[in-house]
């Protein structure tokens, strides 16, 4: 049963405090507490009446759209507006966690709580949680790797959190199995992701879309894409063109400081490529500082990734002067590009 507790100054936020029995549940609940958090300034004037509601519609099961139409046609209250709501969003920011030789495991947090994508180890994982006394309250898995996935278990032994997976995929700790198009609410940061299917660097790889940023994991890198370990180029080709049709200013995650290597390859493919020339200048002043060359954005992919363009001119050129042989498709250049990576 809910609870709702409204401070006596009736502050605009609810508090409220569920029994969770099944992940179904618990998706399902979340996105309720987050909507209720947004709206709460427009509805607190009711709260009396709207308790009763909340009450009497999750004993019955119900979710968000039927607590509020019950309350509208109550009378209790007009249909609200969230996305003009008065309430600012909580504050977060997205802080990458270097793991192994290159990986980043990338951490969204504010000043209390924590969500980690990718936490292939739980050592530097720990250590950034309680260096910064935050609480873990979510992880998030693009694919199977153990480089992504090999820090759950001892995350789990001391954070007994959601663990938010591919469903395509053979992860032991997941509790919540994910396709394209399902969506993940993090209610403590106001934050609600839609999942992409992405394969091709793995069977069954997702990404996490949503509020400008995109966490892709291992399929597509800074100016590279991930190797073809078990889907086809095909896959691979379909997954980079999904990606390429988010907003141009969506920030890219992805989980590798590969970009300088990536770059000396694309400028081989793409010798008179501009953009890639000024992006090698900057991002060579990133590393000589140590700083990450992630988040790039689709815009700058675009650009200068040659797996992005593998219907431009010079990229087919060069693919076709690597085979000896034209290539007719955008997919057959980027399994001849893909291959020459490999080897470069």
């Amino acid at each position: 049963m809910w609870r709702l507790n409204f401070s006596d100054k009736m502050r605009p936020l609810i508090l409220l405090n569920v029994n969770f029995r099944s992940a179904a549940e618990m998706a399902q609940q979340r996105i309720v507490r987050a909507h209720a958090r947004v709206l709460a300034s427009e509805l607190r004037p009711y709260s009396k009446r709207l308790v009763k509601h909340f009450r009497a519609s999750s004993q019955a099961g119900s979710g968000y759209n039927q607590v509020i139409d019950r309350a509208i046609h109550s009378g209790i209250v007009a249909r609200a507006k969230p996305h003009r709501s008065k309430i600012r969003s909580t504050m977060f920011q997205v802080t990458p966690i270097q793991a192994f030789r290159d990986n980043y495991i990338w951490a969204i947090h504010d000043d209390k709580n924590a969500i980690v994508v990718d936490p292939g180890d739980a050592a530097p994982v720990l250590d950034f949680l309680r260096e910064r006394k935050l609480e873990l309250v979510t992880i998030l898995i693009t694919h199977h790797h153990n480089d992504h996935t090999g820090g759950n278990r001892d995350l789990l032994a001391r954070y007994p959190v959601p663990v938010y997976g591919p469903a395509g995929e053979a992860i032991d700790t997941l509790t919540t199995r994910l396709k394209e198009n399902d969506t993940v609410a993090l209610p403590a940061f106001d934050l609600t992701f839609k999942v992409l299917d992405i394969p091709g660097h793995t069977a069954g790889h997702i990404a996490y879309v949503g509020h400008g940023m995109v966490f892709c994991g291992d399929t597509l890198f800074a100016c590279g894409c991930g190797r073809l370990f078990e889907g086809t180029p095909a896959q691979m080709y379909a997954s980079l063109d999904k990606l390429a049709a988010l907003p141009g200013d969506t920030q890219v995650y992805c989980a590798h400081e590969y970009t300088l290597a990536n770059i000396a390859f694309a400028r081989v493919v793409e010798p008179d490529n501009e953009a890639l020339l000024k992006r090698e200048f900057a991002e060579r002043e990133k590393r000589g500082r140590n700083l990450p060359t992630v988040p790039s954005t689709i815009a700058l992919e675009r650009a200068t990734n040659p797996f992005m363009r593998s219907e431009i001119p010079a990229v087919v050129a060069a693919a076709n002067k690597r085979s000896h042989s034209p290539h007719p498709t955008p997919t057959d250049v980027l399994a001849t590009i893909r291959a020459w990576k490999n080897s470069f």
